[in-house]
C-alpha cells in the first residue's frame, strides 16, 4: 500500500479534476458518465481492500443495488434524481451492514466467498422479479427529469453534476482514510493480532468501513444507471465485482487515486477494443493487458509512479 503525503494528493487532485472537466469535449459525454461512475466504483473497493485488506468478490450488489433502486424510485415517483439516489444509497447502506455484519467475522478465501454468494443470490432475485426490474431486459428509466432542481436530460449537464458528487465523495474517502479511523484501519491490515492486543474491536471497524464501501459503491451504480437511463441485469453481476477488482489493482490499492487511474484505463481500453475489428475477443485482449500491466507494475500504475517519485 502506498500512501499519498505532501504535496502529491492536491497536484493529483488538480490534475484528475482537471482532466474530468474537459472529458465530455473529447470524448461522448455518456461514456464520460460511466467513467466517472466506475471510476467511484473503484475506490469503494479500494477502501476496503486497500485500507482494510478485504477483498469483495460481491462488490457489484451495492453497485447494482443502488442502481436499481434509484432506477424504481425514479420510474415510480417521478421526484428529483437526487431522492433516487439517495434511496439508492440508503438500500447500499443497509444491505452492506446486513451482509458486513455476516461476512466480517471472516477473512481471505472465506470472506470473498460470502460476498460473492450473496451478491449471487441478488442477481436471481432481480432476474426473477420481472415485473419490477424487468429481468433480464433491465429497467428503462426514460427522462432523467432534475437533479437539485436542474434539469439533466442533456448528458453534459448531468456529467457535471454527477462529476461533483464524484468529487466531493473522493475528497470525503481521502479524510476518512487520512482520520484516526483510517489510521486504526492501517494498523489492522498491518498487524490485526495487534490491533486486537491494543483493545481495538476490530470486526466494528471492519463492519464500519464495510458499510461505508457499500454505501460509495450504491451512489455510484444509482449515478450509472440514470446516466444510461438503464439499470440491467449486468450491474449486478458476478463478473462485473471482478472488473472492479481489476481496475483497482491495476490503478494501484490503498492510493485512492490509483483505482481511478485503473478505472478510466480499463474503460477507455474497453471501449475502444470492442469497437475495433477484434471487438469479439475484447475480454481476450483485457485479460491479457491486465496480466501484463500486473507483471510490469506491481504496485499498480500510480503506486509505481509515487514510488518512483520517493526515490
Amino acid at each position: 500500500m502506498t500512501m499519498l503525503s505532501g504535496r502529491t494528493p492536491a497536484i493529483v487532485a488538480g490534475v484528475l479534476v482537471l482532466v474530468a472537466l474537459i472529458l465530455p469535449q473529447a470524448i461522448y459525454p455518456v461514456v464520460a458518465i460511466d467513467l466517472a461512475a466506475f471510476a467511484l466504483f473503484a475506490v469503494s473497493l479500494d477502501l476496503l481492500f486497500g485500507f482494510v485488506g478485504l477483498l469483495s468478490f460481491g462488490q457489484a450488489m451495492f453497485w447494482g443495488g443502488g442502481g436499481y433502486i434509484a432506477a424504481i424510485v425514479l420510474t415510480r415517483t417521478h421526484v428529483d434524481a437526487a431522492f433516487a439516489i439517495l434511496a439508492g444509497v440508503l438500500y447500499a447502506l443497509i444491505l452492506a451492514a446486513i451482509v458486513g455484519a455476516i461476512a466480517v467475522r471472516r477473512a481471505g478465501i472465506y470472506f470473498a466467498m460470502i460476498t460473492l454468494g450473496v451478491a449471487q443470490i441478488q442477481y436471481f432475485t432481480v432476474f426473477q422479479l420481472t415485473d419490477v426490474t424487468g429481468g433480464e431486459n433491465g429497467l428503462n428509466i426514460g427522462p432523467r427529469g432534475t437533479l437539485f432542481g436542474l434539469p439533466i436530460q442533456d448528458d453534459r449537464v448531468y456529467y457535471y453534476l454527477a462529476l461533483a458528487l464524484v468529487v466531493l465523495t473522493v475528497l470525503f474517502a481521502l479524510r476518512l482514510v487520512q482520520s484516526p479511523f483510517g489510521g486504526v484501519l492501517r494498523a489492522m491490515r498491518e498487524n490485526e493480532q495487534r490491533a486486537i492486543a491494543l483493545g481495538y474491536r476490530v470486526n466494528r471497524y471492519k463492519l464500519a468501513m464495510f458499510t461505508i464501501a457499500g454505501g460509495i459503491a450504491g451512489l455510484a451504480g444509482a449515478l450509472y444507471a440514470i446516466g444510461n437511463h438503464l439499470a440491467g441485469l449486468d450491474m449486478v453481476d458476478w463478473h462485473t465485482s471482478g472488473a472492479v477488482v481489476m481496475m483497482t489493482v491495476l490503478g494501484g490499492i490503498g492510493t485512492i487515486f490509483g483505482p481511478i487511474v485503473g478505472a478510466a484505463l480499463f474503460e477507455s481500453l474497453d471501449y475502444f477494443v470492442s469497437k475495433t475489428a477484434i471487438g469479439e475477443e475484447t475480454n481476450l485482449v483485457m485479460g491479457s493487458v491486465f496480466a501484463l500491466c500486473v507483471l510490469l507494475f506491481r504496485r499498480g500504475i500510480v503506486g509505481e509512479i509515487l514510488q518512483a517519485l520517493r526515490r
